[in-house]
C-alpha cells in the first residue's frame, strides 16, 4: 500500500470521505460490495468503540458497524 493511500479505519470521527477502492479477495470484497460500500460512494465515520472495534458508520443512509480489518480494506479518498 502507498504512503497516500487512506482506509476507512483512519478517518476520524465526524469526517465524511468517498470510497476510492475495495482491497481484498473474493467473498471479503463482496460482503463489503454487499453493504454499499462501491467506489464513489459517501461514508460518515459515526462513532468509535473505545478500542476501536467496530467502527460505526453512516452509508446510503444506514448505519453500518464494521470490524477494524474489514475497514482496512476500504480506500478512501
Amino acid at each position: 500500500m502507498e504512503d497516500a493511500e487512506k482506509t476507512l479505519r483512519d478517518v476520524p470521527i465526524g469526517a465524511t470521505v468517498r470510497v476510492a477502492r475495495l482491497q481484498g479477495e473474493g467473498a471479503v470484497k463482496h460482503r463489503l460490495m454487499d453493504m454499499g460500500l462501491t467506489k464513489g460512494t459517501s461514508v460518515t465515520v459515526r462513532k468509535v468503540a473505545p478500542l476501536g472495534d467496530p467502527i460505526e458508520v453512516t452509508v446510503r443512509g444506514f448505519e453500518l458497524s464494521l470490524r477494524k480489518d474489514e475497514a482496512q480494506n476500504v480506500l478512501v479518498a
